[in-house]
């Protein structure tokens, strides 16, 4: 226990570097406070104390605005930065040093007691304000960007942005430095948006060459009589 404590604050450290000191860390992060909230309450849901586990989970809710079903299970060194509006249902599943930033939701879309909510395998970076949907597995070490919408897999070592996801980037090996700087996450819809206005360019240019050659065609036949 005190193990998985130390390394949920060491997290702390390794992703935010407005961290200063274990004090501040431990009195001031809301993110820091909903975990342990989640991991009393986890200990309530496992041993059948279901009223206990959710009455835990509703006091860190109140007091955090971070929303853990206790039925969740989650890895060593999970880091909810900011974490105001992370929703994240009963039956996800998160690796270790999974980092999830404020306004993320892990859920559901079935109101069948399966199986219903994602699974996030180890060093995921999912973005603020997406939405990770369905019984699915995102793969270790991929990226969700920012406001996207994931409702489908997602490979290992990916990184998927828009709505609904899609993966941009995908490597055979994970990235040594795990981050999400959103200025340099690819824009698909821009690059789709780049490759019409290419066609257009490259329709004009032949239509240009075939105005002229018709143009020179019509004089020569003019000139000849014809």
């Amino acid at each position: 226990m005190f193990k998985t404590l130390k390394a949920d604050i060491r997290a702390v450290f390794d992703r935010d570097p407005a961290a200063r000191s274990t004090l501040e860390v431990i009195f001031c992060y809301p993110g820091l406070h909903a975990v342990w909230f989640h991991r009393v309450g986890h200990w309530f849901w496992k041993h059948n104390f279901w009223f206990l586990g959710r009455l835990t989970s509703h006091i860190g809710r109140f007091l955090t605005g971070i929303e853990i079903h206790p039925g969740a299970t989650i890895g060593k060194g999970f880091f909810i930065d900011h974490g105001m509006g992370v929703v994240i249902g009963e039956t996800a599943e998160i690796g270790n040093n999974v980092t999830l930033y404020h306004g993320v939701t892990l859920g559901g879309v079935s109101w069948e007691k399966i199986k219903r909510h994602p699974t996030l395998m180890d060093n995921v970076v999912v973005g603020s304000g997406a939405k990770v949907l369905g019984p699915f597995t995102v793969g270790k070490d991929s990226k969700v960007g920012s406001n996207s919408v994931v409702v489908k897999e997602v490979p290992p070592n990916s990184t998927v942005v828009g709505i609904p996801g899609r993966v941009v980037m995908a490597t055979e090996k994970p990235q040594e430095k795990m981050d999400l700087e959103h200025g340099k996450m690819p824009d698909p819809e821009a690059k789709a948006i780049s490759c019409l206005f290419d066609q257009i360019r490259e329709l004009e240019r032949k239509y240009t060459a075939l105005a002229k050659e018709h143009e020179a065609l019509k004089q020569k036949m003019e000139g000849t009589g014809a």
